[in-house]
């Protein structure tokens, strides 16, 4: 008789169109589900576009109540936990993992895995402080410690537990065959929006938050305009920044030269569509965006908030925010001006290691170690 799969639960908090969520999604499409399946604990207040195809793949999939009825949330999740009888929780809310660590130690989950996903940034001195809080306890709680990357790793957990092998690092991964450059694609959503195929357009895809850092993007674009007029800048994404931004564009007289597409569930057809890609973040742990972009063939211009080991493409530039727009406005140009075959640029991605294919084998692995620990 067939074993059943080792159900893993997945705590996920908010599931709209971020990164994590996406990073999630691409383990879970990947993953051997006669090894291992997921049970998604989302609250009930997300956009949730991703419960059709989780629902038709067999996820289990639970609601809490909204994050900020914390004690209604940590009790339905405490009831679940106890009745679904885990040996494995996953956390992915960064330091609020706390919340449900603790909750599944009272439940007696035997693994409880903490898995970092950022950093965090003092622009945002409240939600800041809050992390610097609960960074020792959410510690306290897990039995076992994840980070997307070197840089988040080294923010939750600290050197001494890096370099001792204590965290394992779970690198952020993507299906490169998704993202290869499409031509008719290109054409296509470039005639969508009015943009002729000789204009060059600068890219970006992510949520409207102060982490990623719009209202400097618009600054460089708008130096970038006076060499380049007929320039256009496409931002893919929505979020609770939404009116700055929008005022800054006003502010700097953008309208006519900024597309903004909206969130999307299938962002590959928007990568084709852009020239060069650009990511001035205060914080991140590993984006998986800037991997999107160079399986995409896109050349990239990071801050260095993002983390190195994402830079695979010999066409990836990260440079402090500290040299100011109009720099930031000349290397973006430099790096239009290189031409190469973007359909063959998945490869550099999967080369580093971020295919999700061979990753999920080596999760599934892992998790069914973690299983029988527990």
């Amino acid at each position: 008789m067939q074993q059943e799969p080792i159900r893993i639960a997945q705590i996920m908090g908010k599931m709209n169109r971020g990164g994590v969520e996406s990073v999630v999604m691409n383990y879970y499409r990947a993953i051997d589900k006669s090894r291992i399946q997921f049970d998604f604990f989302v609250d009930e207040d997300s956009a949730f576009p991703q419960r059709a195809e989780l629902e038709k793949a067999g996820a289990g999939i639970y609601f809490l109540p909204p994050y900020s009825r914390m004690w209604a949330w940590q009790k339905r999740l405490y009831e679940l936990l106890r009745h679904n009888n885990y040996a494995v929780i996953h956390c992915h809310i960064n330091t609020m993992n706390f919340f449900p660590l603790f909750t599944a130690w009272r439940a007696r989950i035997p693994v409880r895995i903490c898995h970092n996903h950022s950093t965090a940034h003092w622009g945002e001195w409240k939600k800041t402080l809050l992390k610097y809080i609960l960074r020792p306890l959410t510690r306290m709680a897990a039995t076992d410690w994840f980070a997307c990357g070197e840089k988040a790793a080294l923010w939750m957990y600290g050197k001494k537990a890096v370099d001792s092998g204590r965290v394992i690092i779970v690198p952020n991964t993507i299906d490169t065959g998704r993202f290869i450059f499409d031509s008719k694609q290109r054409s296509s959503l470039r005639q969508k929006f009015g943009i002729s195929e000789e204009t060059l357009v600068v890219g970006h895809v992510g949520r409207y938050t102060y982490a990623k850092n719009h209202e400097f993007l618009l600054h460089v674009f708008a130096c970038l305009l006076q060499k380049v007029p007929d320039a256009k800048l496409l931002l893919v994404g929505e979020g609770e920044c939404a009116e700055q931004i929008q005022e800054c564009l006003q502010h700097l007289n953008l309208e006519q030269s900024v597309v903004q597409a909206g969130p999307q569930q299938e962002p590959a057809p928007y990568y084709s569509t852009m020239d060069v890609f650009c990511m001035p973040s205060f914080y991140e742990g590993m984006p998986v965006v800037a991997l999107e972009a160079q399986a995409s063939g896109l050349p990239v211009l990071f801050s260095e908030a993002v983390t190195g080991e994402v830079l695979v493409s010999d066409q990836a530039m990260r440079i402090p925010l500290e040299k100011g727009p109009e720099f930031w406005a000349e290397c973006l140009y430099k790096l239009a001006q290189q031409k190469k075959d973007r359909t063959q640029a998945g490869a550099c991605v999967a080369n580093a290691g971020f295919e999700c294919t061979q990753a999920a084998a080596w999760l599934a692995e892992l998790y069914q170690q973690k299983a029988k620990r527990g």
